[in-house]
């Protein structure tokens, strides 16, 4: 099905922010990682994340209705890494200020498994727009 100016319009600006949101979660993890240690600002960039991907999956959910282009893999794998990123971000402001120092540095474990499985709907969601194109 083809797109029109304003499917085109709402798709450029749902790849923008689901990109920063996969930009906002690999900043927050791997800096946690690389520091080995639960920081506010590590936090930051999980909410962050978690607030672009949840409007960036908003917006694709649009187009999908508009171009009638469902897929039900992407929309499941999609609400599970939501999910388990509400889940971390819960965790990890809990763990910040409550969590005892062995259990900031050893959150970035979790963090690590929640970002590769969000990993997965982001790549299915390439796929899918780049198989439109052939």
């Amino acid at each position: 099905m083809a797109f029109n100016q304003v499917d085109i319009h709402f798709l450029i600006a749902a790849i923008c922010i689901i990109t920063s949101a996969l930009v906002f979660y690999t900043i927050g993890v791997w800096g946690e990682r690389l520091q080995k240690k639960l920081k506010a600002w590590h936090v930051g960039f999980f909410i962050a994340g978690l607030f672009a991907d949840t409007i960036g999956t908003s917006l694709m959910e649009h187009i999908a209705e508009l171009t009638h282009l469902h897929d039900n893999l992407h929309t499941i794998t999609g609400l599970i890494a939501i999910f388990l990123m509400f889940i971390h971000v819960i965790w990890a402001i809990w763990t910040y200020f409550k969590g005892s120092r062995k259990a900031k540095e050893h959150f970035n474990r979790f963090s690590i498994v929640v970002w590769c499985i969000w990993l997965i709907p982001y790549f299915i969601g390439v796929y899918l727009g780049m198989s439109l194109h052939r």
